[in-house]
């Protein structure tokens, strides 16, 4: 089975996001690092909870570079912890998605490529090689929005040295993981654009590296005022969203699927705002809808912030201390049944 028929059988994804990926100024332990920005410790009974409600693919995002050495070798512990988790979502009969997150030094840049190649091999020949014997339905994910940070262009479609350097960025993590052997020469592996934009002009500028078992990764929570940002004032579902959402897919039909390019929607989602869960569910039922009309499988971006409209990145679903869903009329509609 190819990348292209793998990706169409995803069905809903669920990120385990501000956990793993957390980052922190402090030395921690690895083993509860993922404790750091307010989330509890995961747990099998978590992941399961997340598999009953119909999510068939965990995505789990990790920050690595606070956890190797001056030589970009990873800790012990954590990596352990790390494969601890991803065996619960294996377990529990999940497709898992392991990625590199917040790792600000693959900065697209000729100047910064030589440095960011080193240390993107290294970092993922190890990886893969601590994941070699797993199954087929753990996928690695090379990079998370890999953009020129702090420019006039990181979140503009970026720029023609950036879009270009990205995709070197993707062949090196490719061939760092087809070289450990082992079940990783046919794993399906995920590459983003440039910041894992939809921007017309950065999937213009996309091709994935020459391997059949390579999915492309993008991340689009679309329309932006109704799904991202930080104005209580837009919050109610009309037919601007549905319109966003459709030119959004088309120009995925278009760019991608129509040159045979397998989509995962990495990350998508709809931030809580004063009075607009219904709203959300529209966006979510709708959203879905049309990216299964052409094989994309979608990932709600779930970082455990259930404050509402209190914070600007409230995107949790779950409260993962009780194990209830906060918004179940939101999970329903997103995965398409009742949790």
């Amino acid at each position: 089975m190819t990348a292209f028929d793998f990706v169409k059988n995803l069905g809903a994804g669920w990120n385990l996001g501000d956990t793993l990926d957390s980052v922190s100024e402090r030395e921690s332990n690895p083993a509860t690092h993922e404790m750091q920005w307010g989330n509890p410790l995961t747990t099998q009974a978590m992941i399961d909870t997340v598999r009953t409600a119909g999510f068939q693919t965990l995505r789990v995002p990790v920050t690595w570079y606070q956890h190797t050495n001056a030589d970009f070798v990873i800790n012990e512990q954590f990596l352990s912890r790390v494969k601890e988790v991803v065996n619960y979502g294996l377990a529990a009969g999940m497709t898992v998605i392991l990625n590199q997150h917040h790792e600000n030094w693959t900065f697209p840049s000729d100047e910064n490529f030589p440095a960011a190649k080193e240390r993107l091999a290294k970092t993922w020949t190890q990886i893969a090689n601590a994941f070699a014997d797993a199954p087929r339905e753990l996928i690695f994910e090379g990079m998370n929005e890999p953009r020129k940070m702090k420019t006039s262009v990181e979140w503009t479609g970026g720029d023609e040295e950036g879009r270009r350097v990205v995709m070197q960025l993707n062949s090196t993590f490719v061939d760092a993981v087809r070289a450990t052997g082992a079940n990783n020469t046919t794993r399906i592996l995920l590459v983003p654009t440039y910041a894992a934009s939809s921007e017309e002009v950065v999937m213009q500028d996309f091709s994935l590296p020459n391997d059949p078992n390579v999915a492309a990764s993008l991340h689009a929570y679309i329309p932006y005022e109704f799904a991202l940002k930080n104005d209580y004032d837009v919050n109610d579902w009309d037919e601007t969203c549905e319109a966003a959402i459709d030119t959004l897919f088309e120009r995925i039909q278009r760019l991608f699927i129509a040159r045979k390019i397998p989509v995962i929607m990495g990350e998508t989602a709809a931030r809580a705002k004063r009075g607009n869960t219904a709203a959300r569910a529209k966006w979510a039922a709708y959203y879905t809808a049309k990216a299964g009309e052409i094989g994309v499988p979608c990932c709600w971006w779930d970082n455990g912030n259930l404050n509402g409209p209190d914070e600007t990145d409230s995107f949790g679903l779950l409260n993962r201390k009780t194990l209830a869903w906060e918004y179940p009329e939101i999970v329903n509609a997103f995965v398409g049944t009742k949790c």
